[in-house]
């Protein structure tokens, strides 16, 4: 199924702005988690108590599960654009994309050698989701993604142990990795870091996605995010007002009683069975809802003069959100793990965070510097070449 774009469509850069948000937004969160290594510092007074607080607090409503979203809505953006581009030249893309999401399992396993939490390995896995659907009509590719966010296995486990009073979930496998993870976390030795988060990092990361709704979660996500591919509704964003006004509302509307509804769920549902796979039910739209909101909103600032030009400074970042992605993780273990500056123990969340203030200044500059010399970022050519090295 064809959808009527370009030939070679061109570079939507309100998209590449979007994800470089993103990607920002995600560099801030883990600075303050310290890359997944939950161990920090008294605070100094009462005064950096209650800062680290607001700051912790802000920084999660804002973002937490809402920056990685938008991140998986413009993977199956792209996809999509990849994927029609291909089907332009008469090209069946979903084989060299099965090929890219092998790619992406190596940069992936790459990355998770330096951070416990790496999605890249996780979208590698739900990826294939995409290459399944492409041919679906807009109406089924909706309906699954509906199907996928409502998180049928939470579902299933929620009615389960309502019928069965008595059951008692085992602990999540997940945190058997965690505690093992952890101390490598904190020593010098950086080949037993490694082997240490290649193997029990990764398997912490994706069993404690499975065990928390990302899997269903991503790939609805993927769909939706393929779905504004074909309806074109980042091309000419004037012509779509109407859209993304609705989508502004209805994610805000629906976010305040889902906001609410999440902090009573202990009070409604004592059992603790029937009260964990509804909280990821209720959090998975929580997050979905307010992620509508942060991408309305960004995409009518898009569209005002007073603002565009701050946000296009986001372009050259969002191009090189891989290369960004990478870097962080690589620059943040070193600050903060015990092979390198081993800084858990010294930065509080509000030094942790004017460290990824930083770190995205220094990124922000080296992408626009990078990117007058070359077409890509230098992950972003890695992965583009290595796609295409057995070209038909």
């Amino acid at each position: 199924m064809e959808h009527g774009l370009l030939a070679k469509s061109p570079r939507i850069e309100v998209v590449d702005a979007l994800r470089g948000f993103a990607v920002m937004a995600i560099m801030l969160l883990h600075n303050i988690e310290h890359f997944n290594f939950y161990d920090f510092p008294a605070a100094s007074s009462a005064f950096m108590q209650a800062m680290d607080k607001g700051i912790w607090e802000t920084l999660f409503f804002l973002f937490s599960g809402k920056a990685y979203a938008i991140f998986s809505l413009l993977f199956g953006f792209s996809f999509f654009i990849q994927y029609n581009n291909q089907a332009k030249k008469g090209k069946d893309f979903r084989l060299r994309f099965l090929w890219r999401l092998f790619l992406l399992f190596i940069i992936g396993c790459f990355n998770g050698a330096f951070f416990p939490g790496d999605i890249l390995v996780l979208y590698s896995i739900i990826g294939v989701v995409l290459v399944l659907v492409c041919k679906w009509s807009d109406r089924a590719v909706l309906i699954a993604a509906i199907i996928l966010m409502l998180q049928p296995l939470e579902l299933g486990k929620f009615f389960y142990a309502m019928m069965n009073p008595d059951y008692v979930p085992a602990a999540g496998v997940w945190r058997i990795h965690s505690q093992r993870m952890y101390p490598f976390l904190s020593q010098p030795d950086f080949w037993a870091m490694v082997k240490s988060n290649l193997w029990d990092g990764q398997l912490f990361s994706l069993l404690w996605a499975w065990g928390y709704g990302r899997f269903f979660q991503t790939a609805s996500l993927f769909l939706f995010g393929m779905l504004i591919g074909r309806r074109q509704l980042f091309v000419n964003l004037s012509e779509h007002r109407v859209f993304w006004m609705r989508t502004l509302v209805i994610g805000a509307i629906c976010f305040v009683p889902l906001y609410f509804i999440t902090a009573s769920l202990p009070d409604l549902i004592p059992n603790k069975a029937m009260l964990t796979p509804m909280n990821t039910v209720v959090s998975s739209f929580r997050n979905f809802s307010f992620m509508c909101v942060l991408v309305a909103c960004f995409v009518f600032l898009w569209q005002q003069v007073s603002t565009h030009k701050v946000l296009h400074g986001l372009v050259p970042y969002g191009k090189m959100s891989l290369t960004n992605y990478l870097t962080q993780s690589i620059i943040g273990s070193f600050v903060y793990f015990g092979y390198g500056l081993s800084l858990y123990n010294v930065l509080g969340t509000t030094a942790s965070f004017g460290v990824g203030v930083l770190l995205f200044i220094l990124q922000l500059g080296f992408c626009h510097w990078w990117l007058k010399k070359f077409k890509q970022g230098p992950f972003e050519g890695a992965w583009r070449r290595a796609t295409w090295i057995f070209n038909n």
